[in-house]
């Protein structure tokens, strides 16, 4: 029995090339596939079977050469770096939100390394981080980004950049509503820490020998434990609005 050859076209082998180097260069920045608890190995996998999958609708045309090869592939790294950018940019309100509780709650002197994230970070924030993770997987919000990457090669087929001034814009705006989701998921819980700050305060001026200062930490840690443990019932909801402002996101860079 004589060797098994097999013949590959050349433009479909390259084009599947290009389309694995942007899914890949998506998955190292995209949540939730940017963690590190996700294996190098898997987001190589799954980078070559989207491609793989994604290749029929791609067409065969081979590069010019090799430098035009080598350019296609650095524009495809840099389209999705920057699609995988903006969905980490919008899941970053939920940290965001959690740092900012740590900061008011008193809990912010509990930071520690997070080896999985390469950041530091304290209670509130590790939680709530973890939690989105969570509901973004099992709700099937991960699977709802990866069809944005897909239907990303017929909007924005290889060989095209994307709008400079769009992605600029949306990158803009997602930095914006990045703050402003942060305060509305924190924000309940913000505005009673300040109240008991407030009347701490007031207690102080009005009996000074109670030192309601010395009794107000442990007072606001016990409230930033008991409220936002309650705060942790609005993340489902959440995590959808953040996986559709994702979507949103990617669709606003591509012509």
């Amino acid at each position: 029995m004589g060797p098994i050859s097999v013949t590959l076209p050349l433009g479909a082998v390259a084009t599947t090339m290009l389309a694995g180097v942007r899914i890949a260069a998506f998955l190292l920045l995209a949540p939730p596939f940017s963690h590190k608890a996700v294996p190098g190995q898997v987001k190589a996998l799954l980078a070559v079977g989207l491609a793989l999958a994604v290749q029929p609708r791609l067409g065969a045309a081979a590069p010019t050469g090799t430098a035009a090869f080598v350019l296609d592939l650095v524009l495809q790294a840099v389209v999705g770096a920057a699609l995988g950018f903006l969905v980490a940019l919008v899941f970053a309100a939920v940290e965001s939100a959690g740092g900012l509780v740590d900061l008011f709650g008193g809990v912010q002197m509990a930071t520690a390394f997070d080896p999985l994230s390469l950041t530091n970070g304290a209670t509130f924030s590790r939680l709530y981080q973890w939690l989105a993770l969570a509901l973004l997987v099992v709700s099937g919000g991960h699977q709802v980004v990866l069809a944005g990457l897909v239907r990303s090669f017929d909007v924005l087929p290889l060989g095209t950049a994307p709008d400079a001034a769009a992605l600029a814009h949306t990158a803009t705006q997602g930095l914006t509503g990045m703050v402003v989701a942060a305060l509305q998921i924190a924000g309940p819980l913000l505005v009673v820490l300040f109240l008991a700050d407030v009347g701490l305060g007031l207690l102080t001026r009005v009996a000074p020998a109670l030192n309601a200062f010395a009794m107000g930490f442990p007072l606001k840690v016990l409230l930033t434990i008991s409220l936002g443990g309650m705060a942790v019932l609005t993340l489902p909801g959440v995590v959808s609005g953040l996986v559709r402002d994702a979507t949103h996101a990617m669709q606003a860079v591509m012509p």
